[in-house]
């Protein structure tokens, strides 16, 4: 049965969109079925507004890309997550999409599934804008899901041509607006790559490993 894979992401400016469309390609490639979303965007209009290259993406992406809803999380039997950086944190648009995927999770609809992440930053001349804790702080969540991480490793030659972050594929941009680059990108659709692989070595229904019978009333108890 073929692999069903979500790649759910935030972008403002545009790289990360970028990134998630190579992750997708990568997947498919790869023989998934691939959802392709975007989370809702939180930001005020007058701050998208300041931005222009904010304001062009979200325009171009609003009736292309179609919004991540938490049935794409119930439906994929993998999933890829894509954020800028934000003070080395998650976005909060990403966050807030996952935080609303309790009800999935007390029914155990996340569990046992491959998760894998990439990030974007923007910075003048700062390498070290906290790429690597972004996507740390992003498997947080998944760990909590009860996800199996995919991370790329050193797993490719093509992985150091895009600076050889093992946690996931990570893009610095400039400040004049850079695009990922065809190194950047072969690293992501590599990455969507090994996820897709990865998950079909599982099987459609994932390793499902039984909860303890006398755990699992107490796990479920929301806080």
């Amino acid at each position: 049965m073929t692999v069903r894979i979500a790649v759910v992401y935030y972008s403002a400016t545009g790289n990360v969109h970028r990134l998630a469309e190579a992750v997708a390609e990568g997947a498919a490639a790869a023989g998934a079925d691939i959802r392709l979303r975007r989370v809702a965007e939180l930001a005020p209009a007058d701050a998208i507004d300041s931005n222009p290259a904010w304001r062009e993406h979200v325009d171009a992406t609003a009736d292309v890309v179609a919004e991540a809803a938490l049935d794409d999380l119930a439906w994929a039997d993998a999933y890829a997550f894509g954020t800028p950086t934000r003070f080395g944190n998650v976005s909060a648009q990403l966050k807030q999409f996952l935080d609303q995927a309790g009800p999935l999770w007390m029914t155990g609809q996340l569990a046992d599934k491959p998760a894998t992440s990439f990030t974007s930053f923007t910075s003048a001349q700062n390498r070290h804008g906290g790429n690597e804790s972004t996507i740390l702080a992003l498997n947080n969540t998944l760990y909590h899901w009860g996800a199996i991480i995919v991370p790329v490793g050193y797993t490719d030659p093509l992985l150091s041509a895009a600076g050889g972050n093992p946690y996931g594929t990570s893009f610095i941009s400039g400040t004049h607006g850079d695009a990922p680059d065809e190194a950047i990108l072969a690293a992501a659709r590599y990455q969507g790559r090994r996820l897709a692989t990865f998950a079909a070595r599982l099987g459609h229904d994932g390793v499902q490993i039984a909860p303890t019978p006398s755990l699992t009333a107490e796990a479920g108890q929301p806080a």
